[in-house]
């Protein structure tokens, strides 16, 4: 390892503990009309379903009704999980560094979401790899498990019983 690998990466992981002993402090209670999702967590999952469903019919509000049915089911230990994913997402402290998105979810273009998740997606830092490889498995799962996804990939829906 170089000199200047190993300073990136004592500089991420400061970061990442800063960011990791701040995690929790965000409310962690359900938002209006959701089992699962935050208040918090809506911003960042509307500026992000547009950019990752692109060229599909998703409807936002339906993609986060389906994400937050699959959340609700998730054991104690996934959920938390994948709220600290969220929370390191959407604190501002972490935010920028972390994504490239300074300011906020819902001020944030396509373009300035393309190039976070392309950041992540091909990033020295396993950690980021697998955060990208996460975001999209879970919105890509809440999208298509719905029956107004399965016409566009000819999917006949499940065997009728």
């Amino acid at each position: 390892m170089q000199r200047r690998d190993l300073l990136r990466f004592g500089l991420g992981a400061s970061l990442f503990l800063g960011a990791a002993s701040l995690v929790g402090c965000s409310e962690q209670t359900p938002s209006a009309g959701y089992q699962a999702l935050r208040k918090d967590d809506l911003p960042l999952l509307q500026a992000l379903i547009p950019v990752v469903l692109a060229g599909t019919q998703a409807s936002t509000e339906q993609v986060l009704q389906s994400l937050d049915h699959k959340l609700a089911a998730l054991s104690p230990a996934m959920l938390k999980l994948t709220r600290q994913l969220f929370d390191l997402l959407t604190l501002p402290l972490t935010r920028g560094p972390l994504t490239g998105v300074w300011g906020s979810w819902a001020e944030a273009t396509d373009a300035e979401i393309e190039r976070f998740l392309e950041r992540w997606r091909d990033s020295s830092l396993n950690l980021l790899r697998q955060g990208h490889a996460s975001l999209l498995q879970l919105l890509l799962m809440a999208w298509y498990e719905r029956p107004e996804a399965w016409a566009a990939c000819g999917y006949p829906g499940p065997p009728k019983i």
